[in-house]
Protein backbone atom coordinates (compact mmCIF):
# COMPACT_ATOMS: atom_id res chain seq x y z
CA UNK A 1 0.00 0.00 0.00
CA UNK A 2 1.46 3.55 -0.99
CA UNK A 3 1.74 6.09 1.64
CA UNK A 4 -0.16 7.99 -0.10
CA UNK A 5 -3.20 5.64 -0.42
CA UNK A 6 -4.12 3.49 -3.62
CA UNK A 7 -2.26 1.08 -5.11
CA UNK A 8 0.65 1.46 -7.82
CA UNK A 9 0.28 -0.53 -10.48
CA UNK A 10 2.82 -3.40 -11.20
CA UNK A 11 5.83 -2.80 -13.23
CA UNK A 12 6.72 -4.46 -16.72
CA UNK A 13 9.49 -7.11 -16.48
CA UNK A 14 11.75 -5.03 -17.92
CA UNK A 15 10.96 -2.03 -15.69
CA UNK A 16 11.29 -4.46 -12.88
CA UNK A 17 15.02 -5.12 -14.40
CA UNK A 18 15.75 -1.58 -14.71
CA UNK A 19 15.33 -0.56 -11.38
CA UNK A 20 17.06 -3.43 -9.67
CA UNK A 21 20.10 -2.05 -11.97
CA UNK A 22 19.71 1.13 -10.48
CA UNK A 23 20.03 -0.57 -7.48
CA UNK A 24 22.71 -1.93 -8.45
CA UNK A 25 24.62 0.95 -9.20
CA UNK A 26 23.67 2.37 -6.12
CA UNK A 27 25.35 -0.15 -4.21
CA UNK A 28 28.56 0.33 -6.39
CA UNK A 29 28.59 4.24 -5.86
CA UNK A 30 27.01 5.82 -8.51
CA UNK A 31 25.19 8.84 -7.23
CA UNK A 32 24.09 10.22 -10.70
CA UNK A 33 22.62 7.77 -12.77
CA UNK A 34 20.39 7.59 -15.89
CA UNK A 35 18.08 5.63 -17.74
CA UNK A 36 17.90 5.34 -21.45
CA UNK A 37 13.83 4.06 -21.98
CA UNK A 38 12.49 4.72 -25.79
CA UNK A 39 8.97 6.13 -25.94
CA UNK A 40 6.61 3.74 -24.19
CA UNK A 41 8.73 2.57 -21.85
CA UNK A 42 6.83 4.30 -19.50
CA UNK A 43 9.63 7.04 -18.10
CA UNK A 44 7.49 8.85 -15.93
CA UNK A 45 6.06 5.23 -14.26
CA UNK A 46 9.85 4.64 -13.73
CA UNK A 47 10.22 7.79 -12.43
CA UNK A 48 7.43 7.58 -9.55
CA UNK A 49 8.31 3.98 -8.62
CA UNK A 50 11.69 5.50 -7.54
CA UNK A 51 9.84 8.76 -6.11
CA UNK A 52 7.03 5.92 -4.15
CA UNK A 53 10.38 4.01 -2.69
CA UNK A 54 11.87 6.75 -1.08
CA UNK A 55 8.75 8.38 0.23
CA UNK A 56 7.35 5.30 1.69
CA UNK A 57 10.80 5.32 3.76
CA UNK A 58 10.24 9.01 5.01
CA UNK A 59 12.26 11.08 2.63
CA UNK A 60 12.26 13.46 0.25
CA UNK A 61 11.43 13.51 -3.36
CA UNK A 62 11.20 15.42 -6.40
CA UNK A 63 10.66 15.04 -9.94
CA UNK A 64 11.83 17.50 -11.95
CA UNK A 65 9.99 18.40 -15.45
CA UNK A 66 12.11 19.81 -18.04
CA UNK A 67 9.12 22.54 -18.74
CA UNK A 68 6.41 24.08 -17.07
CA UNK A 69 3.43 22.54 -19.73
CA UNK A 70 4.45 19.34 -18.10
CA UNK A 71 4.07 19.56 -14.84
CA UNK A 72 0.11 19.27 -14.59
CA UNK A 73 0.27 16.08 -16.83
CA UNK A 74 2.94 14.27 -14.62
CA UNK A 75 0.31 15.49 -11.29
CA UNK A 76 -2.43 13.70 -12.95
CA UNK A 77 -0.25 10.50 -13.04
CA UNK A 78 1.20 11.05 -9.92
CA UNK A 79 -2.42 10.99 -8.42
CA UNK A 80 -3.65 7.83 -10.79
CA UNK A 81 -0.93 5.50 -9.17
CA UNK A 82 -1.42 6.99 -5.50
CA UNK A 83 0.56 9.26 -5.14
CA UNK A 84 -1.68 12.37 -5.14
CA UNK A 85 -0.52 13.63 -2.04
CA UNK A 86 2.23 15.76 -3.34
CA UNK A 87 3.39 19.29 -3.74
CA UNK A 88 3.76 21.68 -7.03
CA UNK A 89 6.36 24.10 -6.70
CA UNK A 90 5.07 26.65 -9.01
CA UNK A 91 3.66 30.24 -8.04
CA UNK A 92 0.07 30.43 -7.14
CA UNK A 93 -0.34 26.50 -7.95
CA UNK A 94 -3.22 25.54 -5.24
CA UNK A 95 -1.27 22.51 -4.46
CA UNK A 96 2.00 24.70 -3.62
CA UNK A 97 2.78 22.85 0.19
CA UNK A 98 6.78 22.32 0.80
CA UNK A 99 6.13 20.54 3.64
CA UNK A 100 4.77 17.44 1.71
CA UNK A 101 8.00 14.97 0.85
CA UNK A 102 6.98 14.24 -3.23
CA UNK A 103 7.21 17.72 -5.04
CA UNK A 104 6.96 18.39 -8.18
CA UNK A 105 8.43 21.20 -10.28
CA UNK A 106 10.26 22.81 -13.50
CA UNK A 107 13.08 23.69 -14.31
CA UNK A 108 11.81 27.42 -14.84
CA UNK A 109 10.44 27.86 -11.63
CA UNK A 110 13.70 26.58 -9.70
CA UNK A 111 15.98 28.81 -11.48
CA UNK A 112 13.96 32.20 -9.85
CA UNK A 113 12.83 30.12 -6.40
CA UNK A 114 16.29 27.82 -5.30
CA UNK A 115 16.70 24.49 -4.59
CA UNK A 116 14.86 23.01 -1.74
CA UNK A 117 16.14 19.92 0.04
CA UNK A 118 15.51 16.83 -1.42
CA UNK A 119 16.73 12.78 -0.85
CA UNK A 120 16.41 11.87 -3.99
CA UNK A 121 16.01 13.29 -7.78
CA UNK A 122 14.63 12.74 -10.77
CA UNK A 123 15.22 14.65 -13.90
CA UNK A 124 12.72 14.06 -16.63
CA UNK A 125 14.15 14.46 -20.43
CA UNK A 126 17.63 14.53 -18.95
CA UNK A 127 19.19 14.56 -22.35
CA UNK A 128 18.33 18.57 -22.04
CA UNK A 129 21.08 19.00 -19.24
CA UNK A 130 19.15 22.87 -18.66
CA UNK A 131 21.70 24.71 -16.57
CA UNK A 132 19.56 24.78 -13.48
CA UNK A 133 19.43 21.54 -12.41
CA UNK A 134 22.66 20.42 -13.80
CA UNK A 135 25.02 23.64 -11.98
CA UNK A 136 22.91 22.41 -8.70
CA UNK A 137 23.55 18.63 -9.25
CA UNK A 138 27.07 19.20 -9.81
CA UNK A 139 27.21 21.30 -6.54
CA UNK A 140 28.45 20.59 -3.34
CA UNK A 141 25.13 21.50 -2.12
CA UNK A 142 23.65 18.41 -3.80
CA UNK A 143 23.07 15.67 -1.54
CA UNK A 144 20.62 14.11 -3.23
CA UNK A 145 20.86 10.87 -5.67
CA UNK A 146 19.94 11.79 -9.17
CA UNK A 147 17.99 9.88 -11.55
CA UNK A 148 18.01 11.26 -15.08
CA UNK A 149 15.38 9.69 -17.66
CA UNK A 150 15.23 10.03 -21.87
CA UNK A 151 14.58 8.24 -24.49
CA UNK A 152 17.43 9.28 -26.41
CA UNK A 153 20.67 10.51 -23.79
CA UNK A 154 23.28 11.45 -26.84
CA UNK A 155 23.88 15.00 -26.20
CA UNK A 156 27.36 16.20 -25.16
CA UNK A 157 28.23 16.35 -21.29
CA UNK A 158 25.99 13.73 -20.38
CA UNK A 159 29.28 11.13 -19.44
CA UNK A 160 30.23 14.22 -17.06
CA UNK A 161 27.29 14.07 -14.75
CA UNK A 162 25.77 10.60 -14.63
CA UNK A 163 28.06 7.59 -14.54
CA UNK A 164 25.84 5.04 -14.91
CA UNK A 165 23.98 4.26 -17.98
CA UNK A 166 20.88 2.00 -17.93
CA UNK A 167 19.08 0.47 -20.95
CA UNK A 168 15.73 -0.07 -19.67
CA UNK A 169 14.60 -1.77 -23.26
CA UNK A 170 15.15 -0.89 -26.83
CA UNK A 171 12.58 -0.50 -29.23
CA UNK A 172 12.69 -3.79 -30.83
CA UNK A 173 11.76 -5.07 -27.43
CA UNK A 174 8.85 -3.04 -26.79
CA UNK A 175 7.31 -3.75 -30.29
CA UNK A 176 7.68 -7.40 -29.79
CA UNK A 177 5.63 -6.73 -26.11
CA UNK A 178 3.09 -4.83 -28.34
CA UNK A 179 3.54 -1.57 -26.50
CA UNK A 180 5.09 -0.05 -29.44
CA UNK A 181 3.78 -0.34 -32.57
CA UNK A 182 5.90 -1.35 -36.06
CA UNK A 183 6.92 1.81 -38.43
CA UNK A 184 5.89 1.45 -41.99
CA UNK A 185 8.12 4.28 -43.93
CA UNK A 186 7.61 5.77 -47.40
CA UNK A 187 10.50 7.64 -48.81
CA UNK A 188 8.56 10.58 -50.29
CA UNK A 189 10.52 13.38 -52.57
CA UNK A 190 12.84 15.18 -50.34
CA UNK A 191 14.64 18.78 -50.85
CA UNK A 192 18.15 19.42 -52.24
CA UNK A 193 20.06 20.05 -49.39
CA UNK A 194 23.53 19.96 -51.85
CA UNK A 195 23.76 23.56 -51.46
CA UNK A 196 22.13 24.22 -47.92
CA UNK A 197 24.08 26.57 -45.28
CA UNK A 198 25.51 24.59 -42.64
CA UNK A 199 26.33 25.66 -39.12
CA UNK A 200 28.13 23.45 -36.91
CA UNK A 201 27.88 20.60 -39.79
CA UNK A 202 24.08 20.95 -38.82
CA UNK A 203 21.79 22.49 -41.91
CA UNK A 204 20.35 26.09 -40.78
CA UNK A 205 16.93 26.00 -40.02
CA UNK A 206 16.50 28.62 -42.24
CA UNK A 207 17.91 26.72 -45.14
CA UNK A 208 16.28 23.70 -44.21
CA UNK A 209 12.90 25.58 -44.59
CA UNK A 210 13.58 27.20 -47.73
CA UNK A 211 14.20 24.13 -49.31
CA UNK A 212 11.28 21.88 -47.99
CA UNK A 213 9.12 24.61 -49.10
CA UNK A 214 9.77 23.69 -52.75
CA UNK A 215 8.36 20.32 -51.68
CA UNK A 216 5.38 21.81 -49.80
CA UNK A 217 2.88 20.73 -52.47
CA UNK A 218 3.71 16.85 -52.12
CA UNK A 219 3.50 16.76 -48.66
CA UNK A 220 -0.14 18.00 -49.24
CA UNK A 221 -0.93 15.67 -51.90
CA UNK A 222 0.54 12.41 -50.19
CA UNK A 223 -0.40 12.90 -46.66
CA UNK A 224 -3.98 13.00 -48.67
CA UNK A 225 -3.27 10.00 -50.53
CA UNK A 226 -1.61 7.95 -47.66
CA UNK A 227 -2.43 9.49 -44.68
CA UNK A 228 -5.75 11.33 -44.99
CA UNK A 229 -8.06 8.46 -42.15
CA UNK A 230 -4.95 9.30 -39.71
CA UNK A 231 -4.18 11.07 -37.16
CA UNK A 232 -0.79 12.99 -37.94
CA UNK A 233 1.92 14.61 -36.08
CA UNK A 234 4.12 16.71 -38.33
CA UNK A 235 7.14 18.26 -37.95
CA UNK A 236 9.32 21.25 -39.63
CA UNK A 237 11.72 23.33 -39.56
CA UNK A 238 10.63 26.55 -38.70
CA UNK A 239 7.32 28.40 -36.93
CA UNK A 240 7.29 30.12 -40.61
CA UNK A 241 7.17 26.99 -42.18
CA UNK A 242 4.89 25.01 -40.06
CA UNK A 243 2.54 28.45 -40.52
CA UNK A 244 2.71 28.24 -44.32
CA UNK A 245 2.16 24.43 -44.56
CA UNK A 246 -1.06 24.94 -42.10
CA UNK A 247 -2.15 27.67 -44.56
CA UNK A 248 -2.42 25.19 -47.66
CA UNK A 249 -3.76 22.24 -45.89
CA UNK A 250 -6.33 24.68 -45.11
CA UNK A 251 -7.13 25.17 -49.04
CA UNK A 252 -7.56 21.69 -49.66
CA UNK A 253 -10.14 21.40 -46.87
CA UNK A 254 -7.97 19.85 -44.05
CA UNK A 255 -7.93 21.19 -40.37
CA UNK A 256 -4.50 20.93 -39.76
CA UNK A 257 -3.26 23.07 -36.46
CA UNK A 258 0.19 24.70 -35.44
CA UNK A 259 1.48 24.06 -32.05
CA UNK A 260 4.91 25.37 -31.96
CA UNK A 261 6.97 27.71 -29.28
CA UNK A 262 4.81 30.62 -29.83
CA UNK A 263 1.20 29.39 -29.66
CA UNK A 264 -0.11 30.93 -26.63
CA UNK A 265 -1.00 28.53 -23.44
CA UNK A 266 -4.49 29.15 -23.40
CA UNK A 267 -4.40 28.11 -27.45
CA UNK A 268 -1.74 25.18 -26.86
CA UNK A 269 -4.82 24.02 -23.83
CA UNK A 270 -7.20 24.21 -26.53
CA UNK A 271 -5.74 22.47 -29.46
CA UNK A 272 -4.80 19.41 -27.37
CA UNK A 273 -7.54 19.01 -25.70
CA UNK A 274 -9.68 18.84 -29.18
CA UNK A 275 -6.81 16.39 -30.61
CA UNK A 276 -7.44 13.81 -27.79
CA UNK A 277 -10.80 13.41 -28.66
CA UNK A 278 -10.55 10.23 -30.76
CA UNK A 279 -12.83 11.67 -33.18
CA UNK A 280 -11.10 15.32 -33.07
CA UNK A 281 -11.69 17.58 -35.88
CA UNK A 282 -8.44 18.51 -36.12
CA UNK A 283 -6.47 15.99 -38.39
CA UNK A 284 -2.86 16.74 -37.22
CA UNK A 285 -0.72 18.68 -35.54
CA UNK A 286 2.17 20.82 -36.66
CA UNK A 287 5.53 21.56 -35.05
CA UNK A 288 8.77 22.22 -34.61
CA UNK A 289 9.82 20.77 -31.21
CA UNK A 290 6.98 21.55 -29.12
CA UNK A 291 5.95 18.03 -29.54
CA UNK A 292 9.22 15.97 -29.80
CA UNK A 293 9.28 15.34 -26.79
CA UNK A 294 6.52 14.24 -23.49
CA UNK A 295 3.47 14.67 -25.74
CA UNK A 296 1.47 11.45 -26.08
CA UNK A 297 -1.37 10.88 -27.95
CA UNK A 298 -1.74 7.26 -28.28
CA UNK A 299 -4.09 7.36 -31.59
CA UNK A 300 -1.26 9.13 -33.41
CA UNK A 301 -0.79 6.64 -36.49
CA UNK A 302 1.58 9.04 -38.88
CA UNK A 303 4.25 11.64 -38.62
CA UNK A 304 5.80 13.53 -41.57
CA UNK A 305 8.80 14.20 -41.22
CA UNK A 306 9.77 17.56 -43.25
CA UNK A 307 12.97 18.82 -40.89
CA UNK A 308 16.21 17.65 -42.58
CA UNK A 309 19.52 16.60 -40.42
CA UNK A 310 21.89 15.55 -41.03
CA UNK A 311 24.05 15.28 -37.19
CA UNK A 312 21.10 14.95 -34.42
CA UNK A 313 19.87 11.11 -34.27
CA UNK A 314 18.67 11.87 -30.88
CA UNK A 315 15.57 14.10 -32.52
CA UNK A 316 15.28 12.01 -35.67
CA UNK A 317 13.90 9.47 -32.95
CA UNK A 318 12.25 11.72 -30.69
CA UNK A 319 9.91 12.98 -33.76
CA UNK A 320 9.42 9.81 -34.71
CA UNK A 321 8.64 8.36 -31.91
CA UNK A 322 5.42 10.55 -31.18
CA UNK A 323 3.76 8.20 -33.63
CA UNK A 324 4.70 4.52 -32.20
CA UNK A 325 3.08 4.56 -28.89
CA UNK A 326 -0.24 1.33 -29.08
CA UNK A 327 -3.49 1.96 -29.04
CA UNK A 328 -5.79 -0.82 -28.06
CA UNK A 329 -8.82 1.20 -28.00
CA UNK A 330 -8.23 2.42 -31.55
CA UNK A 331 -7.26 -0.57 -32.85
CA UNK A 332 -3.98 0.89 -34.18
CA UNK A 333 -1.50 -1.95 -35.29
CA UNK A 334 1.40 0.58 -37.51
CA UNK A 335 2.12 4.07 -37.71
CA UNK A 336 3.05 5.58 -41.69
CA UNK A 337 6.39 7.65 -41.56
CA UNK A 338 6.17 9.78 -43.91
CA UNK A 339 9.68 11.14 -44.93
CA UNK A 340 10.15 14.00 -46.93
CA UNK A 341 13.33 14.96 -45.31
CA UNK A 342 16.03 11.93 -46.37
CA UNK A 343 16.44 11.33 -42.56
CA UNK A 344 15.34 7.99 -42.35
CA UNK A 345 17.98 6.97 -45.07
CA UNK A 346 20.62 9.39 -43.63
CA UNK A 347 19.84 7.44 -39.84
CA UNK A 348 19.62 3.71 -41.41
CA UNK A 349 22.50 2.10 -40.01
CA UNK A 350 22.35 4.08 -36.52
CA UNK A 351 19.12 4.20 -36.31
CA UNK A 352 18.94 -0.04 -36.31
CA UNK A 353 21.68 -0.55 -34.25
CA UNK A 354 20.04 2.03 -31.14
CA UNK A 355 16.15 0.10 -31.99
CA UNK A 356 17.66 -3.53 -31.20
CA UNK A 357 20.83 -2.53 -28.80
CA UNK A 358 20.41 0.55 -27.05
CA UNK A 359 23.33 2.11 -25.95
CA UNK A 360 26.53 0.32 -24.64
CA UNK A 361 27.52 3.88 -22.56
CA UNK A 362 27.02 7.81 -22.40
CA UNK A 363 29.86 8.20 -24.71
CA UNK A 364 28.66 6.49 -27.80
CA UNK A 365 25.30 9.12 -27.88
CA UNK A 366 27.13 12.19 -27.78
CA UNK A 367 28.90 10.23 -30.63
CA UNK A 368 25.78 8.93 -32.72
CA UNK A 369 24.87 13.06 -32.63
CA UNK A 370 28.43 14.87 -33.71
CA UNK A 371 28.72 12.38 -37.15
CA UNK A 372 27.53 14.18 -39.65
CA UNK A 373 26.06 12.31 -42.38
CA UNK A 374 26.29 13.01 -46.01
CA UNK A 375 23.92 12.44 -49.00
CA UNK A 376 24.70 9.93 -51.60
CA UNK A 377 22.33 10.63 -54.47
CA UNK A 378 23.83 8.18 -56.34
CA UNK A 379 22.68 5.14 -54.42
CA UNK A 380 19.32 3.73 -53.77
CA UNK A 381 18.05 2.93 -50.40
CA UNK A 382 18.99 -0.38 -49.54
CA UNK A 383 16.01 -2.92 -49.18
CA UNK A 384 16.08 -5.87 -47.34
CA UNK A 385 16.53 -9.07 -49.57
CA UNK A 386 14.22 -11.07 -46.63
CA UNK A 387 11.01 -8.63 -46.51
CA UNK A 388 11.76 -5.94 -48.86
CA UNK A 389 11.36 -3.16 -45.85
CA UNK A 390 13.56 -0.12 -47.03
CA UNK A 391 15.80 2.00 -45.89
CA UNK A 392 17.46 -1.00 -44.36
CA UNK A 393 20.33 -0.29 -41.56
CA UNK A 394 22.97 -2.73 -40.63
CA UNK A 395 20.04 -4.92 -39.55
CA UNK A 396 16.20 -4.75 -40.68
CA UNK A 397 13.49 -3.07 -38.57
CA UNK A 398 11.14 -4.59 -40.22
CA UNK A 399 12.20 -8.58 -40.06
CA UNK A 400 15.63 -8.39 -37.94
CA UNK A 401 17.18 -10.03 -40.48
CA UNK A 402 21.54 -9.22 -40.10
CA UNK A 403 23.59 -10.25 -43.09
CA UNK A 404 26.65 -11.94 -42.03
CA UNK A 405 30.05 -10.19 -42.29
CA UNK A 406 31.67 -11.37 -45.46
CA UNK A 407 34.71 -12.05 -44.32
CA UNK A 408 33.35 -15.00 -41.96
CA UNK A 409 33.32 -17.53 -44.74
CA UNK A 410 34.48 -20.63 -43.03
CA UNK A 411 32.49 -22.76 -39.64
CA UNK A 412 35.01 -24.92 -38.19
CA UNK A 413 33.78 -28.29 -36.40
CA UNK A 414 32.12 -27.60 -33.22
CA UNK A 415 31.11 -23.71 -31.88
CA UNK A 416 34.19 -22.26 -32.80
CA UNK A 417 34.49 -20.54 -35.81
CA UNK A 418 37.50 -19.71 -37.80
CA UNK A 419 38.12 -16.21 -38.99
CA UNK A 420 39.57 -16.43 -42.46
CA UNK A 421 39.78 -13.76 -45.27
CA UNK A 422 41.11 -13.89 -48.61
CA UNK A 423 42.03 -17.20 -47.81
CA UNK A 424 44.40 -16.72 -45.12
CA UNK A 425 43.18 -17.76 -41.48
CA UNK A 426 43.48 -14.89 -39.08
CA UNK A 427 42.43 -16.40 -35.87
CA UNK A 428 40.26 -19.64 -34.48
CA UNK A 429 37.37 -17.19 -33.19
CA UNK A 430 36.04 -13.64 -32.32
CA UNK A 431 38.06 -13.67 -28.90
CA UNK A 432 41.37 -14.85 -30.91
CA UNK A 433 41.17 -12.23 -33.43
CA UNK A 434 40.52 -9.63 -30.52
CA UNK A 435 43.23 -10.51 -28.16
CA UNK A 436 45.73 -10.25 -31.10
CA UNK A 437 44.44 -6.51 -32.31
CA UNK A 438 44.19 -5.70 -28.44
CA UNK A 439 48.03 -6.53 -28.03
CA UNK A 440 48.92 -4.88 -30.82
CA UNK A 441 46.94 -1.46 -29.77
CA UNK A 442 48.46 -2.02 -26.22
CA UNK A 443 51.82 -1.84 -27.76
CA UNK A 444 51.73 0.97 -30.28
CA UNK A 445 48.87 3.47 -29.32
CA UNK A 446 48.71 5.85 -26.29
CA UNK A 447 46.13 4.14 -22.89
CA UNK A 448 43.36 6.68 -24.20
CA UNK A 449 43.36 5.35 -27.53
CA UNK A 450 43.87 1.68 -27.29
CA UNK A 451 40.44 0.74 -26.90
CA UNK A 452 39.21 2.24 -29.99
CA UNK A 453 42.12 1.12 -31.78
CA UNK A 454 41.81 -2.42 -31.35
CA UNK A 455 37.85 -1.98 -32.30
CA UNK A 456 38.46 -0.51 -35.50
CA UNK A 457 41.01 -3.24 -36.45
CA UNK A 458 38.31 -5.71 -35.46
CA UNK A 459 35.97 -3.77 -37.04
CA UNK A 460 38.08 -3.55 -40.44
CA UNK A 461 38.91 -7.02 -40.68
CA UNK A 462 35.04 -8.98 -40.03
CA UNK A 463 32.80 -6.04 -40.70
CA UNK A 464 31.27 -5.95 -37.45
CA UNK A 465 32.41 -4.40 -34.08
CA UNK A 466 33.98 -6.81 -31.44
CA UNK A 467 31.47 -8.52 -29.20
CA UNK A 468 30.33 -6.99 -25.68
CA UNK A 469 32.72 -9.78 -24.00
CA UNK A 470 35.60 -8.13 -25.86
CA UNK A 471 37.34 -5.61 -23.57
CA UNK A 472 40.81 -4.11 -23.85
CA UNK A 473 41.21 -4.26 -19.92
CA UNK A 474 40.95 -7.70 -19.81
CA UNK A 475 42.13 -9.38 -23.27
CA UNK A 476 45.14 -11.84 -22.78
CA UNK A 477 48.08 -10.91 -24.34
CA UNK A 478 48.48 -12.99 -27.68
CA UNK A 479 51.25 -11.88 -30.11
CA UNK A 480 49.28 -11.04 -34.10
CA UNK A 481 50.28 -13.80 -35.91
CA UNK A 482 51.96 -13.03 -39.60
CA UNK A 483 48.56 -13.11 -40.98
CA UNK A 484 47.52 -10.54 -38.72
CA UNK A 485 50.27 -8.27 -38.80
CA UNK A 486 50.47 -8.28 -42.53
CA UNK A 487 46.37 -7.22 -43.06
CA UNK A 488 47.17 -4.50 -40.53
CA UNK A 489 49.98 -3.03 -42.46
CA UNK A 490 47.65 -3.44 -45.85
CA UNK A 491 44.54 -1.28 -43.80
CA UNK A 492 47.71 1.59 -43.04
CA UNK A 493 48.89 1.73 -46.51
CA UNK A 494 44.86 1.67 -47.99
CA UNK A 495 44.42 4.52 -45.16
CA UNK A 496 47.09 6.71 -46.48
CA UNK A 497 46.42 5.94 -50.15
CA UNK A 498 43.03 7.43 -49.14
CA UNK A 499 44.49 10.74 -47.32
CA UNK A 500 46.67 11.51 -50.00
CA UNK A 501 44.02 11.34 -52.36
Amino acid sequence: MSLFGGEFPPLREFQTRAHESLREGDRAGHRKQIIMAPTGAGKTILGLNIIKNAVDKGRKAMFLCDRKTLIAQTSEVARTVGLGHHGIIQAQNPMFDMSRLFQIASCQTLMRRGWPDADVLVVDEAHCQYKTWVDYVMSPDCKARVIGLSATPFSKGLGGIFTNLINAATMDELVKLGILVPMRIFSCRKPDMSNAETRGGEWTDEAAAAAELVIVGDVVSEWCKLCRDRKTIIFGPTIDYCNELQKRFAEVGVNMAVFCADTPDDERARVLTEFNRHDSEIRGLISVEALAKGFDVKDVEAVCDCRPLRKSLSTAIQMWGRGLRSSKETGKTDCYLLDFSGNIIRFADDFSKVYYEGLDKLDDGEKLDKEVRKDDEDREPKACPQCGYSPMGRRCVGCGYQPEPKSLIEAAPGEMQEIVLNGKKLATDYMHLYAQVATYAKTRSAPEKQKGRAAHLFKDMTGQWPPKECQIETAPWVEPTRNVLNKIKSLQIAFQHRRAS
